[in-house]
C-alpha cells in the first residue's frame, strides 16, 4: 500500500475515533440530563451499537496503519516519539475498555423500571463513564498533536 493511502487511512481512522467518541459522549450526556427514560434507553442501545460499528474498527485501523506507517517511514519503535504515542494509545484503551463495559451496564439498567432514574445507580455509572472519557479524549487530542507536530525524536 502506498504511503499516501496509508496516511489517508490513518487520518481517516483518527477522525472517526475522535468524532464518534465526541459525538457519542455529547449525545449520551445530553440524553442522560433529560431524565427521559425512554430516550436514555434508546440512546444507550445506539451508543453500544456505534462503538461496535465505528469506534472499534477505527481503533484497530488506526493501530495497524500507524504501525505500517512507522515501518514505511523507518521511524524507530524505541524512539521517544513512538513510546509517548503508544503509551497514550494504551492509556486511551485502558479507559475505553471499562467505558464499553459501563455502556452495557447503562443499557441493562435502563431496561428496567422508571425508578432507575431516581435510585442513583444510573447517575453513578454515568459519572464514572464521564470520568474515564474526559482523560481519554484529552489523550487522543495529544496523540493527534504528536502525529502532526512530531516534537520528539522519531529515530
Amino acid at each position: 500500500m502506498s504511503y499516501l493511502m496509508l496516511k489517508y487511512l490513518h487520518i481517516l481512522f483518527a477522525v472517526i475515533v475522535v468524532g464518534t467518541g465526541f459525538g457519542i459522549a455529547f449525545f449520551q450526556w445530553i440524553t442522560f440530563r433529560s431524565n427521559n427514560l425512554e430516550a436514555i434507553r434508546t440512546m444507550t442501545r445506539h451508543v453500544v451499537l456505534a462503538d461496535w460499528l465505528f469506534t472499534t474498527p477505527a481503533v484497530l485501523g488506526q493501530f495497524i496503519t500507524g504501525l505500517l506507517l512507522m515501518n514505511k517511514l523507518h521511524y524507530g519503535f524505541s524512539s521517544s516519539w513512538f513510546l509517548t504515542v503508544i503509551t497514550l494509545f494504551t492509556f486511551v484503551g485502558c479507559c475505553w475498555i471499562p467505558v464499553v463495559v459501563i455502556q452495557y451496564k447503562l443499557k441493562n439498567l435502563t431496561q428496567g423500571e422508571t425508578s432507575v432514574l431516581n435510585n442513583g445507580e444510573l447517575k453513578y455509572w454515568m459519572r464514572v463513564w464521564t470520568g474515564l472519557g474526559i482523560p481519554a479524549f484529552v489523550a487522543m487530542l495529544i496523540i493527534i498533536w504528536l502525529m502532526v507536530a512530531k516534537p520528539l525524536s522519531i529515530t
